[in-house]
């Protein structure tokens, strides 16, 4: 519903301003979608209304504080007849205008400094048309100001019709709009005052991030306050937001609650993790399967906890649980791969969630490929504590055996489960998910520099699986690491009955270099 509001008294230095705008201008309004002035009085006197968002997150990212003052009042108002007007750089001036501009229920923007604010229509200047005096008296045009209350020295403001106050006393209270009690404003840094006094004038519910935090992911004190607010809609105010690649997917995830031990929901480098290897129901192929399921949880904390001391990070149990096993035999479907049900590996997740464990499912598809294999479990990696292993020693040809041939996979099938992987987690506003690549021989992940680690919903891990001698392993860990594509986390395997010596857990941190980010027992 639109809210009247009592007409502004004409208070001092009325000034003017052409009705023409620029075409820079223009474009500007355009492009960012601004809803046009709303009027609803008899004779044509502007309301105050806020604007319902066009979409569940926006981002105020802008370069500038001015900038980011002006996107707010886009994102949040459809016109008003009152704006407050601070000076960029006015610290004093900015509290005050805030104050001001929350107590009246009306946006606040900020003059550039240095710069009257010029008419959209004064032609070019040495400023951006995005941070420039002319996006100012354009936001002013487009919300149908007809008072500006300027709160310090803000320089010469141009405005049709709009009459300057110099005195809060002098200002008539607008009717107010309706809130916008469905939104939550969160603010990165202490640079936004404007942009977050706009937010609360419009009803927004505003959330500071901690001191320092521009990553949602990071901080589980955010994530706590996302989880808990009960609004619909988000804005997400600072500079440091402009380069979230997927906005809308960082604060579904957010507000999803779900974070590891320790809080946050980015794996690497805040913390490490230690991991059981096998399958459900048989030590053969690891000790994971060499105990029933609450004793494996057991087993992975009392593991786990044995690094402690030596790891300079918190320690998070982990279970790395076989669910397609490569077989000697081609089986009923051809593939040499036997698919565990979901249903098997189940009790797994559900033991190592209560207990604040992960949990990723390990692929060895024989002549099968990775992704319809991945797709078989997806059910299980759409739980928060579920990621993907790809394990292509087991990544046949059509021609190939296990245990005859070791295989190998290209990038672009790598990048195709990465991708479907991704797109999962965007879609259902999971956490991120752990993404490990199994490798012994650089033949394994064939054009490994072709990978794509780019997407933020997944974090990416090579898992160096040699086993027997120390020497040897440390050989394979520098090949390994030599040409790996950027931005990979590292994993470092302790086989029980290979390794000659098992490293114990102050060797492994100690003699390993770089030290992995998860150490694998099998």
């Amino acid at each position: 519903m639109l809210s009247r509001t009592r007409r502004s008294r004409v208070l001092s230095r009325p000034v003017r301003l052409t009705v023409a705008a620029s075409l820079a201008t223009v474009a500007l309004l355009a492009a960012t979608g601004c809803t046009s002035t709303s009027t609803d009085d008899a004779d044509g006197r502007t309301a105050l209304v806020t604007h319902q968002q066009e979409a569940r997150v926006t981002v105020v990212g802008g370069a500038t504080a001015p900038e980011r003052a002006v996107e707010a009042s886009r994102a949040l108002f459809a016109s008003s007849p009152v704006a407050v007007v601070a000076a960029d750089g006015d610290a004093a001036g900015q509290a005050e205008a805030a104050d001001e501009a929350e107590r009246l229920g009306v946006p606040l923007l900020l003059a550039p400094a240095g710069a009257p604010t010029a008419s959209p229509s004064a032609g070019p200047s040495s400023d951006s048309p995005t941070t420039g005096p002319s996006v100012l008296a354009a936001e002013l045009d487009r919300l149908g100001v007809e008072t500006v209350l300027a709160v310090g020295d803000v320089g010469a403001i141009d405005g049709a019709g709009v009459e300057i106050a110099s005195r809060a006393s002098s200002v008539d209270v607008p009717d107010p709009a309706t809130p916008l009690d469905d939104v939550l404003a969160v603010v990165a840094g202490a640079e936004d005052v404007a942009a977050t006094a706009t937010a609360r004038a419009a009803g927004a519910e505003v959330q500071a991030l901690p001191e320092g935090v521009v990553d949602l992911q990071a901080s589980g004190e955010a994530i706590d306050a996302l989880h808990a607010s009960t609004t619909t809609d988000t804005v997400l105010i600072g500079s440091s937001f402009s380069t979230v690649r997927d906005a809308a997917w960082s604060v579904a995830a957010a507000r999803s609650g779900a974070q590891l031990p320790g809080g946050g929901q980015r794996f690497f480098p805040d913390r490490r993790f230690v991991a059981l290897y096998g399958a459900p129901g048989t030590g053969a192929l690891g000790v994971l399967g060499e105990q029933d399921v609450a004793a494996t949880v057991q087993r992975a904390a009392d593991v786990a906890a044995s690094y402690d001391a030596a790891s300079d990070r918190p320690v998070v149990p982990m279970l790395e649980v076989i669910a397609t096993v490569a077989a000697g035999a081609a089986g009923d479907d051809g593939d040499y791969s036997n698919e565990l049900s979901v249903e098997s590996i189940e009790p797994y997740v559900d033991a190592a969630a209560a207990a604040g464990q992960y949990v990723v499912i390990d692929l060895q598809p024989g002549r099968a490929d990775f992704l319809s294999q991945a797709k078989r479990y997806e059910s299980l990696l759409s739980r928060p504590n579920v990621g993907l292993a790809l394990d292509p020693e087991w990544r046949l040809e059509a021609d190939q055996v296990p245990l005859r041939q070791i295989g190998g996979v290209e990038a672009g099938e790598v990048n195709a489960v990465s991708t479907w992987l991704a797109d999962l987690v965007a879609s259902k506003g999971l956490p991120p998910k752990m993404f490990v690549l199994h490798q012994f021989r650089l033949d394994m992940l064939r054009d490994r520099a072709s990978i794509d680690t780019s997407r933020p919903e997944l974090a990416t891990l090579i898992h160096a699986d040699g086993q027997g001698s120390q020497p040897d392993k440390q050989a394979t860990w520098r090949a390994l690491h030599d040409g790996a594509p950027a931005g990979v986390a590292w994993g470092w395997k302790n086989f029980y009955d290979e390794d000659v010596p098992v490293l114990s857990p102050e060797q492994t941190m100690a003699d390993v270099s770089p030290t992995p980010d998860l150490v694998t027992y099998q």
